[in-house]
């Protein structure tokens, strides 16, 4: 996907502050059963075709409305992911200013995870 320059820009200046994981990461927390939301920040249509199983759904544009009501504690994990890991940059950055300590955006986002062969639902 072509982007913006003035997008990357703000999501380069995100990455300085925020941590990154990989589906590999994500793989090995799911099969040692560790307690962590997987939370899909595309648009509403995104989710709709098809979104990591086990994830829920926090729009980018709504998650800074709705995330203490769906994540009140904010010492658990969470995994971000978008499209390709630019929009959960910059929403775990959000997350981070809330106090939300333990945020972390998914490298290579959905399609990462689709590459990878990871389950996926309708």
């Amino acid at each position: 996907m072509d982007h913006a320059p003035k997008f990357l820009a703000i999501v380069e200046d995100a990455k300085t502050r925020i941590r990154e994981t990989t589906v590999e990461d994500v793989k090995q927390s799911l099969a040692a059963k560790e307690d962590f939301v997987l939370v899909d920040t595309r648009e509403e249509s995104e989710w709709a075709a098809g979104h990591a199983s086990g994830s829920i759904h926090l729009g980018k544009g709504v998650i800074e409305r709705d995330v203490e009501k769906t994540i009140p504690d904010a010492s658990k994990k969470i995994v971000l992911y978008c499209g390709g890991g630019f929009r959960s940059a910059l929403a775990a950055d959000t997350l981070q200013k809330m106090g939300y300590r333990n945020v972390y955006s998914l490298a290579g986002g959905w399609r990462a995870w689709k590459a990878a062969n990871m389950p996926i639902e309708k």
